[in-house]
């Protein structure tokens, strides 16, 4: 099949959905990704240098926020009419190489999928309260379906389920607060302004927000205007597998993106709670609320922002040329 479409060759669109990836979320706004474009697929390839050593040694939190990127360009490629096979982890004797997307083919553009790159164009975190309207049934349901998609599981959690949720957050937060390690790294990813990467003053609350589950302490308070309000309507969403490896990591990253977008379309506010799933002791906790049958990697809470509030800037980012690599097919003009 030819590898050309009426106005692009495939390079060309390769590259542009590896650079429409960048809009993925990461913690911490670290996005620890490079792509490299090859004049027949895209390889993922995980920079360790944007790891949260002392938070996540392990890397969950690194392959997950890696997983949001490939879900991204896979949902570009599918706007722009590219079907593709997805390998994830294909060659163990090389572990920086989390994904190759390969056997491209012309197919005709997704009309989902057009709407879903438009919703990574807006989509942001919102760490303030949200409104009192509660999030509709039906909306949850799609969020749910999507994560579902992407080969993981979101449960929502009950009353009694999300004061565990909060007590364990406390204690996560406690622990964390005590860690000089932990500190020290909080503040480097807290005080990167123009570096293209971390969380600036302009998206941080300007106070502790009211919330049932409490919010990360991030050490210093930034300059995001916070209203009286608190979230009693938001919904707590605890995504999860059947395993707890690196490839399932990945995976339930493809589904935190698929879950988010899905909620930006549906005008769903999200944000990410990783802290409790940082600390050992309340990511066991977390396991015991699914009774052991399932392995937490992310917990999100979810709600309809308030209308009151204009919502956050974006979070910067990093030059194309920093996480895309077109060495292999420039000489070919992509």
């Amino acid at each position: 099949m030819s590898h050309e479409t009426p106005d692009r060759p495939l390079t060309t669109a390769l590259a542009e959905a590896a650079a429409t990836a960048g809009h993925a979320p990461s913690v911490h706004n670290t996005q620890p990704w490079r792509w490299r474009v090859l004049p027949d697929a895209l390889e993922l390839r995980v920079v360790r240098d944007r790891q949260l050593t002392a938070a996540d040694p392990e890397g969950r939190l690194l392959a997950l926020s890696c997983g949001t990127a490939l879900h991204h360009a896979r949902v570009a490629l599918a706007a722009e009419g590219w079907s593709c096979v997805v390998e994830r982890l294909p060659d163990p004797g090389d572990p920086e190489l989390l994904a190759r997307l390969g056997d491209l083919r012309h197919v005709g553009a997704d009309a989902e999928a057009m709407r879903l790159v438009q919703c990574m164009r807006v989509r942001h975190t919102d760490r303030r309260p949200v409104s009192d309207e509660p999030v509709p049934a039906a909306a949850l349901d799609d969020i749910a379906k999507a994560v579902a998609a992407e080969g993981s599981r979101m449960q929502v959690l009950n009353a009694d389920q999300v004061m565990e949720l909060a007590a364990a957050a406390a204690h996560a937060g406690a622990v964390e607060a005590d860690d000089p390690q932990l500190r020290e790294e909080l503040a480097y990813w807290t005080t990167r302004v123009g570096t293209g990467t971390g969380l600036p003053p302009e998206v941080l609350p300007a106070q502790a927000p009211q919330t049932t589950v409490p919010a990360r302490d991030f050490g210093r308070s930034g300059t995001l205007p916070v209203g009286p309000g608190h979230d009693r309507a938001a919904v707590y969403g605890l995504l999860f597998g059947d395993e707890d490896e690196p490839d399932t990591w990945l995976r339930a990253g493809e589904a935190l993106s698929a879950a988010w977008l899905t909620a930006t379309r549906l005008g769903v506010s999200v944000v990410p709670l990783s802290g409790v799933v940082e600390v050992e002791g309340t990511r066991q906790t977390l396991r015991q609320t699914l009774a052991g049958i399932g392995y937490p990697y992310l917990v999100l809470r979810m709600g309809l922002a308030d209308p009151e509030h204009a919502g956050p800037p974006h979070t910067p980012r990093l030059a194309t040329e920093q996480i895309v690599d077109t060495s292999a097919v420039r000489a070919g003009g992509a």
